[in-house]
């Protein structure tokens, strides 16, 4: 981190500065609570909370310290009222702190307490510091960890913590907007002449209070020099005051194709753009912090904990190269040679969730190679070094995957990326690779990566590439032939093939359990109505095929009386629509363009005949931006299906939600029709 303790030793006898007083936030006086605390509710803007957050205050400002510099001090204070159950959640905190090898962020004055009323007598249960417990995220963060004791259902509770920094460009961000609804969130920073940061605003929310001010004040730097000397700097002079405050902040609630809530938080955001001195009598040089892709990239590149070792010679991988290659005879056939062996060969660890992930390595390339496993970043970065082993051009790549939520698109902020793929350069064509998902196909990602611009990582030419929802296509094809036996009884046949991501999440379903248990599943989802047989899975470890579910199934419990009922989808359409909700507050984000057709081609049902036969539908959602067709027709002795519903596009604005749901609702309604057949004697 650049310092800016030289400026100041320079100018310090003619500079007048400033001094930081943040808002007093012991005003809302904590610990204080009356009866009327515990009847406050959000039932005029959500009655269907869990909890409430009755006022969240947050400062930063900056203050002089014993070394030369400042400190980035950030304080806060929030009431939180538990409703019922389902809100204890919020009484559990993870506070990150930043660290490199010079300096670290420290958490302070943590005070805590949990109110309960019962019977009249208000109890108090006060945080024990002791349950405050150290979690290692990653390379440079530290997580503190802690869960407010006491709670129950109509409990509040306050808390206050401190975390002095000495990284400027941590300035910390404000969340006004979360799960849970808000009667008061407010968020004061106070910035320095010098200091110049770039704030982003996210979200669709209003301020209630939106202020800039100037403020005075003096302070004090302490500088070293030597081991008995030191030098006091007293400056002073006037800053800015920022306050933002929102009241009533309605929560965001879960809806099904979202990829991550922190995309429509509204929040502030800081990026700390340039540090320079200027006043009537001296003018600094500029010290710019804000970087770009290109000095990112140079970064990345040559830290030893992502991409030294990937211009190496790295003899230690060279003979067995030379056997993963043998008989190769071009770059494509050596890539996808290599990138079989590691996704095959190597264990993927750590992977509780992609959130959980982080682009940084915790051991050496060669030690991944030889124990045939490590973390994501890890085996990518180890299969392009393999590559380049090979003479094949190829990069890392960073991204931040749906649940962990979108990284910047303009700034190039570290903290908002968690994996890491490799891109390798086949000609004119870019081939994205992931070996630390064994199921996989050569150049195939999971979906979760589709989530925005990612960075490739090259010293000369860093480039954006962007992983778009809309450009993944889905597939699925399902067919069934019912034919009636020698005993006119009918049976049939069933196959579904899978598109990319559908064959990738059976294969890692039944991975995790066994095909046995995968077609008992498939049992008993249909139902006792259909009795399936010849249960079977083609192409389940060929990662780079779709793979298809087989079986054969009677219907003997079809015709059971007079006038039988037979759904001619097999429950294969949708049984119920996935947009529940009358309202919807952010977009609709699936992970891909879905294409599914069903057909049936089925014999009529010896000594029966048709009585009600579904109508033919097509139906064009907005036009060209999807489309679903249900066609049926019948002959003499049997029934011919075709429905197919496909989407263009997999990401839908809010304005178009009602629509989409109406669409899927009459999608519902005709899937689940069905054929009445009528016995003829």
């Amino acid at each position: 981190m650049k310092k800016i303790k030289c400026i100041l030793l320079i100018c310090f006898l003619s500079l007048c500065l400033f001094q930081v007083y943040g808002q007093d936030i012991t005003k809302y006086q904590f610990g204080i609570i009356t009866r009327a605390d515990f009847n406050k509710t959000p039932e005029k803007f959500d009655s269907t909370a869990n909890a409430i957050i009755i006022s969240d205050i947050g400062n930063t400002s900056f203050e002089g310290n014993n070394h030369g510099d400042f400190t980035l001090v950030f304080k806060r204070y929030i009431r939180v009222k538990i409703i019922n159950k389902n809100g204890f959640n919020i009484g559990n905190y993870s506070i990150d702190l930043y660290h490199d090898q010079e300096d670290f962020e420290k958490l302070y004055s943590v005070k805590g307490s949990t109110f309960n009323l019962e019977k009249g007598v208000m109890t108090e249960t006060k945080l024990d510091e002791k349950s405050v417990f150290t979690e290692n995220y990653n390379k440079n963060l530290n997580r503190k960890k802690f869960s407010m004791p006491a709670i129950k259902e109509g409990s509040i509770y306050d808390l206050e913590y401190i975390v002095k920094s000495p990284f400027y460009f941590r300035l910390r961000s404000w969340e006004f907007q979360g799960e849970f609804p808000c009667l008061w969130s407010e968020y004061t920073v106070t910035i320095p002449p010098p200091f110049h940061y770039v704030m982003i605003a996210q979200g669709d929310q209003q301020f209630y209070l939106n202020t800039v001010k100037d403020i005075f004040g003096s302070y004090m730097i302490k500088f070293e020099n030597g081991i008995n000397r030191s030098e006091i700097v007293n400056v002073s002079g006037s800053s800015i005051e920022h306050r933002w405050a929102m009241k009533n902040v309605q929560a965001l609630h879960k809806e099904p194709f979202t990829t991550s809530f922190k995309n429509y938080y509204s929040k502030l955001s800081f990026q700390l753009n340039y540090f320079q001195v200027v006043t009537d009598y001296y003018t600094s040089e500029r010290q710019d912090y804000l970087e770009t892709w290109s000095s990112t990239s140079k970064y990345l590149l040559k830290d030893e904990d992502f991409g030294i070792a990937l211009d190496r010679v790295n003899l230690w991988m060279k003979d067995e190269l030379k056997e993963i290659t043998a008989g190769a005879s071009s770059n494509d056939e050596k890539a996808r040679m290599i990138y079989s062996h590691v996704r095959d060969n190597f264990k993927t660890i750590n992977k509780e969730g992609y959130s959980k992930n982080s682009i940084w390595t915790q051991n050496s390339l060669k030690d991944v190679f030889n124990k045939k496993e490590g973390n994501v970043a890890e085996i990518n970065l180890l299969l392009t070094a393999m590559l380049r082993h090979e003479n094949i051009h190829a990069d890392p790549l960073i991204l931040s995957t749906r649940d962990h939520g979108m990284a910047s698109s303009v700034y190039p902020f570290i903290d908002e990326y968690n994996y890491v793929i490799c891109v390798a350069y086949m000609g004119d064509k870019l081939v994205t690779l992931d070996a630390s998902e064994p199921y996989n196909g050569y150049g195939q990602l999971p979906v979760a990566c589709y989530n925005g611009w990612g960075h490739i990582m090259n010293q000369e030419k860093p480039l954006p590439l962007l992983f778009s929802a809309d450009s993944v296509n889905e597939t699925k094809v399902t067919s069934v032939f019912i034919t009636n036996d020698e005993k006119g009884t009918p049976s049939g046949s069933l196959k579904s093939t899978f598109g990319k991501s559908g064959s990738f999440d059976r294969r890692e379903e039944i991975k995790n359990s066994s095909e046995k248990s995968y077609g008992e599943k498939i049992r008993t989802l249909k139902g006792s109505n259909l009795i399936i047989e010849n249960f079977r899975i083609d192409s389940l470890n060929k990662s780079d095929y779709p793979l298809s579910i087989n079986y054969d199934f009677d219907l003997k419990k079809l015709l059971s009386g007079d006038v039988c009922y037979f759904d001619p989808m097999m429950d294969e359409g949708y049984q119920t629509n996935p947009f529940i909700s009358i309202e919807r507050h952010f977009p609709v984000e699936i992970p891909y363009k879905i294409d599914d057709t069903y057909l049936l081609n089925m014999e009529i049902p010896v000594g029966y005949q048709v009585d009600e036969l579904p109508k033919s539908a097509r139906v064009a959602f907005n036009e060209n931006e999807g489309l679903f067709e249900y066609l049926i027709q019948k002959s003499e002795n049997s029934i011919q299906m075709k429905v197919r519903l496909k989407l263009n596009k997999a990401i839908f604005p809010m304005d178009e939600y009602s629509t989409l749901r109406d669409f899927f609702a009459y999608v519902v309604k005709k899937e689940n029709e069905q054929i009445v057949f009528k016995k003829t004697h």
